[in-house]
């Protein structure tokens, strides 16, 4: 990928103009994920541009490395795929300086528990041909975050919303959390910044009132394909209803996100 054009964020923005024109109105700012959940996707989706947060540090406990699959058959169970990785820095290893620890095996368990979970659904056979450059990505790097952005990609790309993606460290932002999000939604050209109801637990808004920037919490319905969506890889939905019908669920969520978003703004 072409890297972008590098920012700086400013201590005020009185004397600063933002990129002419903007990258997008809606910006989601998320680590990359493994085959992301069903909740994570849909919040790419509704987003105009995503700001992959690739240089903050490296949590093993999230799912920067790995995926929660769910069976077909309804019965719940679920099962982690799992990439082996190694910290050259130890904690405070970043996510773009995580490496793959053995590119090989990692590829071939993949590819194994994917099939596994999904060869019976009538849409994995096209699915399992979207993988290819995935799969491909292990005989080719051993940096974490380059397969897991592709994984992401693939998803977008099969749901008919690639996107445009940058990254946060082409980006010179400041390194509280609040700040660095505004900084980066700020720098990007933003007006609303998505946020996930993890990250609504901890977001300084007026970080983000500062800039002008309205954040706008982002929450998926609970039932139908979305009753798992924040465990859960949204491969597993994928594999339910297929492509045309997860594409038109993820644009229906986004149209009433935004169509909310703007009967909001016109009340203030």
């Amino acid at each position: 990928m072409t890297p972008t054009r590098l920012f700086s964020a400013p201590d005020s923005t009185a004397d600063f103009l933002r990129p002419d024109p903007p990258y997008g109105e809606v910006c989601a700012i998320h680590q990359p994920n493994l085959f992301p959940r069903l909740a994570t996707l849909a919040k790419l989706f509704a987003a105009d541009y995503w700001i992959v947060l690739d240089d903050v540090q490296f949590a093993r406990r999230d799912y920067q490395h790995r995926a929660r699959l769910a069976s077909l058959d309804g019965s719940g169970q679920t099962q982690w795929l799992s990439i082996a990785t190694h910290l050259p820095h130890g904690r405070s290893t970043t996510i773009r300086g995580a490496r793959l620890a053995d590119p090989a095996r990692c590829r071939r368990r993949v590819a194994q528990l994917l099939a596994d979970h999904y060869r019976h659904s009538p849409y994995w056979p096209a699915f399992k041909r979207r993988l290819e450059p995935v799969l491909d990505a292990f005989d080719s790097t051993d940096r974490l975050v380059d397969v897991t952005e592709l994984s992401t990609r693939v998803l977008l790309e099969e749901v008919g919303r690639p996107g445009r993606i940058l990254h946060s460290s082409d980006l010179l932002a400041r390194g509280e959390r609040s700040q660095r999000l505004a900084d980066l939604a700020w720098l990007t050209g933003a007006t609303t910044y998505l946020c996930g109801t993890g990250g609504m637990r901890y977001l300084d808004p007026g970080v983000f009132r500062v800039y002008s920037i309205e954040v706008l919490p982002f929450r998926t319905p609970m039932s139908s394909i979305w009753a798992s969506a924040r465990e859960v890889s949204a491969v597993h939905a994928l594999m339910l209803v297929g492509s045309c019908a997860l594409g038109r669920n993820l644009a229906a969520l986004r149209g009433q996100l935004l169509a909310g978003d703007r009967r909001a703004n016109t009340t203030c």
